[in-house]
């Protein structure tokens, strides 16, 4: 019986998952599917409108509960528009049968944050999302909820992504702090780490010509998820500038592209998640957590640091925002091993070196 290594699984490790049947999936993988410490997800070729979000609990299949709630049914082989406002959801190209020591946990992609698109993956007797037990064995399915535009995805659209690992593999306060010593995890070698990197917002934009962020438009045209370099950002996004005090008062219900004040490192040896926002800091969160690969902001993968791009709402009441206050926690985990490809120019990868940056949908120039 196969033995696996503590700690998240690289590019390697999950290739071997695939091998030894514990990964399948109802089409040959993407060239590129496979990341430094994930594999991307595929949409399959149905999605379901349902009435409401869910968890089927632990008497009951995702199949079953979707047959109650479902309004109708969507071929998705063509392509199909999911509209703003509304829950989908997608049976998944790839399912499970995962070992008894390994566990796995999704997150949406980069690109699908930046475009405000809510994606949760849920599989059978589920009593929470995104976070798949130790040999869970079954298929996969990801919630989608358009919240901003209104997008065109298809068979084989990748907007969620899966980690895998064995045991505890976060860092502790004393490693953190060690591994920042030892590393620098931010550009600022006298910055303060503790329960990992606590990032805050820069809303001064400079060296951006104070250009500090976007915030989305209403009644726009549909994004296909599918194609980069397509959309004129001005169709989509009204860009916002430092006018005075390094402040933005954020409204209530709009979405909101910033940037961290700090440039981050991850080691060639960790990976990273940013943890969901804390609510008693303020009346505002980050939107979606999301997965940092090993190498990004690596030097020798082309990065020299690179900041968080942050998705930010506020809740019920508008907030006023200020330069330098914290939005979210960068929490470092070790890999199992150090991937043979890291984050950044090796794989062409979208976002290294960056500083604000919209997803990849829209045209640079």
């Amino acid at each position: 019986m196969q033995t696996w290594p503590k700690g998240i699984f690289s590019a390697r490790l999950i290739e071997a998952l695939f091998e030894a049947k514990h990964l399948a999936s109802d089409r040959l993988l993407d060239d590129d599917q496979i990341q430094p410490a994930s594999l991307d997800l595929r949409l399959g070729e149905k999605a379901f409108r349902i009435r409401s979000s869910f968890l089927p609990g632990r008497n009951a299949t995702v199949e079953e509960r979707v047959a109650e709630l479902t309004l109708h049914e969507i071929d998705l082989r063509e392509g199909a528009v999911l509209e703003r406002g509304c829950v989908y959801l997608v049976p998944l190209l790839e399912a499970l049968d995962l070992p008894g020591e390994v566990s796995a946990a999704a997150n949406p992609k980069s690109s699908t944050g930046r475009l405000d698109i809510f994606t949760r993956v849920i599989f059978d007797h589920a009593r929470s999302f995104d976070v798949v037990p130790a040999g869970y064995k079954g298929p996969l399915y990801l919630e989608v909820s358009p919240r901003t535009f209104p997008i065109l995805a298809r068979t084989g659209s990748r907007l969620s992504q899966m980690r895998f690992r064995v045991g505890q593999t976060r860092l502790s306060e004393a490693e953190h702090r060690a591994l920042h010593g030892a590393e620098m995890l931010v550009s600022d070698s006298t910055f303060e780490v503790g329960e990992g990197v606590q990032l805050s917002i820069d809303l001064e934009g400079e060296g951006r010509g104070g250009l500090i962020g976007y915030r989305s438009k209403h009644h726009t045209a549909v994004v296909d998820v599918d194609k980069r370099d397509a959309l004129d950002v001005l169709d989509f996004w009204e860009p916002l500038h430092r006018r005075g005090k390094p402040e933005l008062i954020l409204d209530p219900d709009e979405f909101y592209i910033l940037v961290s004040r700090e440039a981050v490192h991850i080691p060639p040896d960790y990976a990273a998640e940013m943890v969901p926002f804390d609510p008693l800091v303020g009346e505002f969160r980050v939107h979606y957590a999301g997965f940092f690969d090993p190498g990004f902001g690596h030097a020798a993968a082309g990065g020299h640091g690179a900041r968080a791009v942050l998705e930010v709402r506020s809740h019920e009441v508008p907030f006023l925002l200020g330069h330098g206050q914290a939005v979210g926690r960068l929490i470092y985990e070790r890999m199992a091993e150090r991937p043979e490809m890291l984050y950044g120019k090796d794989l062409g990868s979208n976002y290294q070196a960056q500083s604000l940056k919209l997803s990849k949908h829209f045209r640079t120039e």
